[in-house]
């Protein structure tokens, strides 16, 4: 499980803390239904978590202590296979739900791929308040619901789609989930400039594809005007219908 050295309280007032005003799950995650009393009410029970790329959040098969909303950064849910490898089989953004509610076990592992800031909540507090607001309930019924739907149409993706259409999917999701638009000092132009936050390695794994077909494809793409990659980590959008358009 998590650290507890990353651990401290988010609030111990009433009042909806300055924190919480501009972050995203208060925007579109679980707390976007409650009133600023339940969000106060929260956010005492919760703690904040800070983890570095590759720290593990929850393990497979292990009961859970927290359940959790991003703030922050990116983690990859995994599914480990009989000989050991590893299959990714979902991306978390800002704004998700961390963990199966409900669950006595934790289903996949769940790794930071960045740097991540967690809002958690131990299991029984956040079940408490659940019971008492529906409208809480609801609220991550439909994220379930939603996340479905996206798994529904990421198998068309790794069913259907080119080695191409993937890699440009997977970049599409990237700008249009999470917020990690940046300014390149190094550009004069002002297209905005975003993070991979993905390992070439991990690209491949999750897209199905090599590791060679996942950087060809990322030259091609380059190539074209499509992206503008800016050193392994950092690349440029021109027009953002053309991304989308190239992911098919």
């Amino acid at each position: 499980m998590l650290d507890a050295s990353f651990e401290r309280d988010c609030s111990s007032s009433d009042a909806i803390p300055d924190r919480c005003r501009s972050c995203p799950i208060r925007r579109n995650g679980v707390c976007r239904v409650l009133a600023p009393r339940d969000v106060g009410t929260l956010s005492r029970i919760a703690h904040h978590r800070v983890l570095k790329p590759g720290q593990t959040v929850m393990r497979y098969d292990e009961k859970p202590v927290y359940w959790a909303a991003v703030s922050s950064g990116v983690l990859k849910l995994t599914k480990l296979l009989a000989d050991g490898r590893q299959q990714i089989v979902d991306l978390l953004f800002p704004s998700d739900f961390v963990g199966r509610l409900f669950a006595a076990q934790s289903p996949y592992f769940v790794e930071a791929v960045t740097d991540v800031e967690l809002c958690c909540f131990r299991v029984a507090d956040f079940e408490a308040m659940l019971r008492d607001r529906p409208m809480m309930k609801q609220q991550l019924f439909e994220h379930t619901l939603s996340k479905l739907d996206a798994a529904h149409d990421w198998l068309m993706v790794l069913g259907r789609k080119t080695a191409e259409e993937r890699v440009a999917s997977l970049l599409y999701v990237m700008v249009t989930r999470a917020p990690i638009a940046t300014a390149c000092t190094n550009t004069r132009d002002r297209v905005p400039c975003f993070e991979i936050s993905m390992k070439r390695e991990e690209m491949a794994t999750f897209l199905g594809l090599t590791y060679e077909t996942v950087i060809r494809q990322l030259r091609s793409l380059n190539n074209r005007g499509i992206i503008a990659l800016i050193g392994r980590r950092r690349f440029q959008v021109p027009d953002l219908q053309a991304l989308q358009f190239a992911a098919g």
